[in-house]
């Protein structure tokens, strides 16, 4: 599918240009069969390309008129998403891109068939978001482009960053993902100083330039890189934090949990230990009350005592037995 679609764009750029183009010249300049070339020419057609042809020693294939904006192979339900995610764009998602994902939408739009055009549009009428609860920490385009750059090409990345406390730090570091969890960016990279992977805020980092000398890979932390972001940054924000046992199979609980909630380990076949923690004990005492199994707290005390309170509110709350 990628070589025929990077085939048509090649097609569709030979065809704009001011002559008309034999069958078998078209064939020779993409290498393939005269026959694979009347089929690339319907299948323009069928996405709403307007190819000529004419007979003759001077004949071939060209655009016809009103075919100057760019090509777009895309079908239904791509062109539909991509329009989708350029509207979510000109709402401000990463600042500074608002003004040219209008410009890109309007682009698209235009020439978008006139059944696809009108889905879109209903889209837009008929949807609304809802705004976050707090403003998005402001990140810019131009400094996610340098990070992502960053990790693609293996550079050392130096920078100044402000840590969990507001204090300065300068860091060097093998980037290696930039990221995205509800509002905010993370960086994940190995911090070369101290010698271990670090999850980085985005909208905290002051780019060094230029970037360091080239890095071998790393193997990456946890697998999984959406959840160690997530535990790491949870864990990081935790005012309360508790290691409790569960009287159940480790992968009973990990199937219950989301990895911000906490991680799990195994004691035996049987109990497990769930590490975990939350801003307020109220919270904490919550995430615990929806695990569907027995547990045993030790600590903190806060959490003791609040777990306490609520088992004598529920008791008073329901009828004696009998």
């Amino acid at each position: 599918m990628l070589d025929t679609s990077a085939r048509l764009l090649r097609l569709l750029s030979l065809l704009q240009t001011p002559r008309a183009w034999p069958g078998s010249e078209l064939a020779e300049r993409l290498g393939v069969s005269g026959r694979t070339i009347r089929n690339d020419i319907d299948r323009l057609r069928e996405l709403g390309y307007p190819v000529d042809a004419t007979r003759g020693a001077t004949g071939g294939y060209r655009l016809g008129a009103g075919a100057a904006m760019p090509p777009l192979l895309l079908d239904d339900e791509e062109a539909v998403a991509v329009t989708i995610a350029l509207r979510i764009a000109a709402q401000g998602a990463v600042p500074g891109t608002a003004e040219t994902s209008v410009q890109a939408l309007a682009k698209v739009e235009q020439v978008l068939p006139s059944r696809l055009r009108r889905r879109v549009r209903t889209l837009q009428a008929y949807t609304v978001a809802v705004p976050a609860d707090r403003p998005a920490p402001t990140v810019s385009a131009e400094l996610l482009t340098t990070l992502v750059s960053a990790c693609r090409d293996r550079e050392r990345l130096r920078f100044d960053y402000l840590d969990h406390a507001g204090r300065p730090t300068r860091r060097i570091v093998e980037p290696y993902r930039a990221v995205n969890w509800g509002q905010r960016w993370y960086l994940v990279a190995w911090d070369v100083e101290r010698e271990d992977w670090r999850t980085f805020r985005v909208d905290r980092i002051q780019p060094r330039t230029p970037t360091g000398p080239r890095f071998a890979p790393r193997e990456p932390p946890g697998g999984d890189i959406a959840a160690y972001v997530s535990r790491r940054v949870s864990g990081a924000a935790w005012r309360h934090h508790a290691r409790v046992t569960v009287h159940a199979p480790a992968a009973a609980v990990v199937e219950q949990i989301n990895p911000a909630v906490g991680t799990v380990e195994a004691i035996d076949a049987d109990t497990c230990v769930l590490v975990t923690g939350a801003d307020t004990v109220q919270t904490l005492a919550l995430q615990l009350g929806m695990l569907d199994f027995d547990f045993e707290v030790t600590g903190p005390a806060e959490l003791v005592g609040h777990l306490r309170r609520l088992a004598d509110r529920y008791g008073r709350a329901t009828p004696p037995i009998g």
